[in-house]
């Protein structure tokens, strides 16, 4: 399911409650929930202001909504650990499992290379037969940290952001170009509205399959709304456009 959202600047509480009251008027079971990038504050690049820790409020909501719903919850929160602050995609399964990912490629021209830390590795989860590969936002810019590689194949990139209105071009643009390269499913999960410095967020949120045909499109409205994946087309489709034996091999240096 994915939450495009309008999100409250700075107020944790009232985000998840206002996701949690959306989720339980969902009469239908969905594997996996999608909130989007910082979905409990907003894009905070003064970390402090907004983080918590893997015990605080935010991540038991996630663990409690997961269970309750027995689906994965996952989005991004600021993280502070050992003294370092942390964009991380938290990925909460029913039985309380934790898989994360940071946020590697920081976006500089707002600051927040200068108040977090960097990932340092690709994060790619198991779940119910399907690789998933972790990305936020900015990550989407950078095409060879999301390449598929031979020792690591993957069926799904799911990417979380706060995708700025004034750059949709290359959101709608980029989206696709991930799918058709890396022959995978794309989900780009965005937000809506404005945030407490001013700045507009125009949604499109969507479902792409390995051809970079949209299955879904939220389009710029705050919606919940269920999508269907089916990782036998997906075989299928890369059984007969075997594209991906040709990939090249290569490192990626962290």
């Amino acid at each position: 399911m994915l939450a495009q959202m309008q999100i409250y600047w700075e107020d944790a509480k009232t985000n998840c409650m206002k996701i949690e009251q959306q989720l339980r008027q969902q009469s239908k079971a969905v594997d996996i929930v999608v909130l989007p990038e910082m979905f409990n504050s907003g894009f905070q690049v003064q970390g402090d202001k907004v983080a918590e820790t893997m015990n605080g409020y935010t991540v038991n909501w996630m663990k409690e909504n997961a269970q309750r719903m027995n689906s994965v919850i996952c989005g991004s929160l600021a993280i502070k650990e050992q003294q370092q602050c942390y964009n991380r995609l938290v990925w909460i399964e029913p039985s309380g499992a934790v898989s994360y990912y940071d946020k590697r490629h920081l976006f500089a021209m707002a600051g927040e290379n200068e108040r977090y830390s960097a990932g340092k590795e690709r994060v790619v989860v198991n779940y119910k037969g399907w690789k998933i590969l972790l990305q936020v936002c900015y990550d989407l810019r950078f095409p060879v940290f999301t390449a598929q590689q031979p020792e690591e194949w993957y069926d799904l990139i799911l990417f979380v952001a706060n995708w700025p209105k004034e750059r949709q071009f290359a959101w709608n643009t980029l989206l696709p170009a991930r799918a058709i390269e890396n022959q995978s499913y794309v989900i780009g999960l965005n937000r809506i509205g404005k945030d407490g410095r001013g700045l507009e967020y125009g949604g499109n949120s969507q479902i792409l399959d390995g051809m970079g045909e949209k299955i879904v499109d939220l389009r710029d409205l705050e919606s919940f709304e269920p999508g269907s994946l089916d990782l036998y087309s997906l075989q299928q489709m890369r059984k007969n456009l075997p594209f991906l034996r040709d990939t090249d091999r290569f490192e990626c240096k962290l």
